[in-house]
């Protein structure tokens, strides 16, 4: 069979999937861009006002709002610290697990596991009390009773951000593990017999057989973390005291539902699509220019 016909039976089978995800992605996306061009607040929603085409006003509207580029600017730094500390959490663990006996190893995995499946709205609140300003085991441990660590915004945010890693790292942990478990031991015996040191291995040989691994863990922890919402809402009570903790999700939040302005809260949706697009576009054409098979 020539390449064009594997390639025509390659898209036959990924034909169905394809449709699926077609209706669960496109549709809403198109939903989300139709409704950021009116102006769709809660008289549209129920009826008592008739729907007015704005174009790109909500955009105008978004784009010269100094709090949207103050939220935003908030929001991509919270979730460049979350990413690389993600990163460097769950590839320090990866190391340390192909490196300890089977029971710590099997102990740290269930552990990592039992942080992953904690729901947001759980895990989060947990975190709340053990941070709590009176009662919180931390302070009663430093010895800061009455400190409350969400009441000054870059606190809150590092707790938060604290939060989002714990949640997230068993997920590179678990990756990594598998990536470097997966390595050929007879590559790493050739470098030991060339005389390469364990840095010289890790650094030449260990990471760029990763590097398709660490795109992936690394594209996903950017749009996770970039789309935050859950963890900031319940930590910092809806964004903060005077909207100091907010991020672009729980802005385009109360923009949508607080403040019913519904084509507002679509506009900002759209715009972090495009964004988070964009960052993984980039990645990966970055990543192609270095020589990586994708």
């Amino acid at each position: 069979m020539t390449a064009k016909g594997q390639g025509r039976t390659a898209f036959a089978y990924l034909a169905p999937a394809l449709l699926i995800l077609g209706g669960l992605l496109a549709y809403p996306i198109y939903q989300l861009v139709l409704i950021s061009l009116y102006d769709y607040g809660q008289e549209q929603v129920s009826g008592g006002a008739p729907l007015e085409f704005l174009g790109l006003g909500n955009y105008r509207n978004l784009l010269g709002n100094q709090q949207f580029w103050g939220v935003l600017g908030q929001t991509v730094a919270f979730a460049a610290v979350c990413v690389v500390g993600t990163l460097l959490v769950g590839a320090f663990l990866a190391i340390l697990a192909t490196r300890v006996r089977t029971w710590v190893r099997m102990t740290l995995f269930l552990a990592a596991l039992g942080a992953w499946s904690t729901p947001a709205v759980a895990g989060s609140t947990i975190w709340l009390f053990l941070f709590d300003a009176n009662f919180g085991f931390v302070n009663e441990v430093l010895g800061t009773q009455g400190f409350s660590w969400t009441f000054d915004k870059w606190t809150a945010f590092g707790l938060v951000a604290a939060q989002v890693i714990w949640c997230s790292f068993p997920f590179v942990m678990v990756t990594l593990f598998a990536g470097i478990k997966a390595i050929p031991g007879e590559v790493l015996e050739a470098a030991a017999l060339d005389g390469a040191s364990a840095f010289r291995t890790a650094w030449s040989v260990t990471l760029p057989l990763l590097k398709p691994i660490i795109l992936v863990v690394t594209i996903q922890s950017i749009i996770w973390d970039f789309k935050v919402f859950t963890q900031i809402y319940v930590m910092t009570n809806g964004g903060g005291i005077a909207g100091r903790n907010l991020v672009l999700n729980v802005y385009a939040y109360q923009q949508a539902f607080a403040a019913s302005e519904y084509g507002l809260g679509a506009a900002i949706g759209v715009v972090m699509t495009v964004l988070l697009l964009g960052i993984t576009m980039f990645y990966l054409r970055a990543l192609r220019r270095s020589g990586e098979v994708l």
